[in-house]
């Protein structure tokens, strides 16, 4: 199989498709729509995402140091493309995308109702990267819609949830369920648990 050499460039695909909320203030609430985001850390749980410097909410959240990130579905596919694309500086996102900004638990800035998951942060340390910088935050508390979470598990279920990804331009939803972390070796443990018991008796 031949290969194709391309310069360097961002291919780390598929990503999350956020909506970050920020803003303490009414008229500073604002939504920006974030694809460089993933999980750095367990414990403490940290998360990151990345701004251009010139973005409205680079400010924002520089001076506040806290954001929610809320993850979106494929019913919030035009919302969360359009506050990506639009700038909060003379408009309010929330409104005009008919989305309801309501308080979060321990930082100032609102989390987006319509999300089924919230996830508050508060920024530990700004990293200058060249054309973004790197927001680092420790996640303080996360919310998640009821509907679900399945009730037997107690897991959030991200099929029924139908969240959204991005991948070089284009938004997709999920797709099916392939496997579960570990399944690799599960068959082998079972059957390794099989010749044990046989091999006692």
């Amino acid at each position: 199989m031949s290969k194709v050499e391309w310069k360097p460039g961002t291919l780390v695909y598929p990503v999350p498709a956020a909506l970050i909320s920020c803003g303490s203030k009414e008229n500073t609430q604002n939504l920006i729509t974030i694809s460089w985001t993933g999980t750095v850390n367990t414990n403490p749980p940290m998360l990151y995402i990345s701004i251009r410097p010139e973005r409205h909410s680079y400010d924002i959240i520089k001076s506040e140091m806290e954001f929610v990130l809320n993850l979106t579905t494929k019913n919030m596919a035009f919302a969360t493309d359009w506050c990506g694309v639009k700038s909060g500086m003379n408009l309010n996102k929330f409104k005009e995308m008919n989305l309801h900004a309501i308080p979060a638990s321990i930082v100032k800035c609102p989390i987006v109702k319509e999300a089924p998951i919230n996830i508050e942060c508060k920024v530990k340390q700004i990293v200058p990267l060249g054309s973004h910088d790197m927001f680092i935050a420790e996640v303080v508390k996360i919310h998640a819609d009821e509907e679900f979470i399945d009730e037997e598990t107690g897991t959030f279920d991200m099929q029924k949830a139908k969240l959204i990804a991005y991948s070089h331009g284009f938004y997709y939803e999920l797709g099916d369920k392939i496997g579960k972390f570990g399944f690799s070796v599960k068959k082998k443990k079972r059957n390794e648990r099989v010749r044990k018991k046989k091999k006692n008796k």
